[in-house]
């Protein structure tokens, strides 16, 4: 179900619990969430658990949200969460989730367009 003012983010229930629909495709506790899209754990609780409107969480949400249906197309979308908390040589060893909070995530952008292309990285 679509959240209130926030375009592009929904809320699922499972078992009884409601969740952020990405968060839960990519199978990720809040905190990783949370600095995924930069929003604090807080915001990510009343989001789910109120269906509060938090409005830092759209844009990058929505952003994310992309990137992972693209990268869903190279990456294996089940492993995709423990994708961004793993170590990447390709980003220097940096988790990609450490290269969004630099403000980089044009490289994870560009990684997919060399994948999705079959370029050599």
């Amino acid at each position: 179900m679509p959240i209130d003012g926030l375009y592009g983010v929904r809320v699922v229930e499972i078992s009884g619990e409601t969740k952020l629909e990405l968060r839960h495709k990519l199978r990720m506790a809040r905190r990783t969430f949370g600095r995924l899209v930069d929003v604090s754990v807080r915001a990510i609780a009343d989001v789910e658990s109120k269906q509060k409107k938090v409005g830092k969480l759209q844009r990058n949400y929505v952003e994310v949200k992309r990137l992972c249906d693209s990268l869903s197309e190279v990456v294996d979308p089940a492993r995709l969460g423990d994708w961004f908390d793993a170590p990447n040589d390709a980003f220097g060893g940096l988790k990609p989730v450490e290269v969004i909070e630099r403000g980089e995530i044009d490289r994870l952008w560009e990684m997919f367009y060399r994948l999705r292309s079959g370029m050599p990285g």
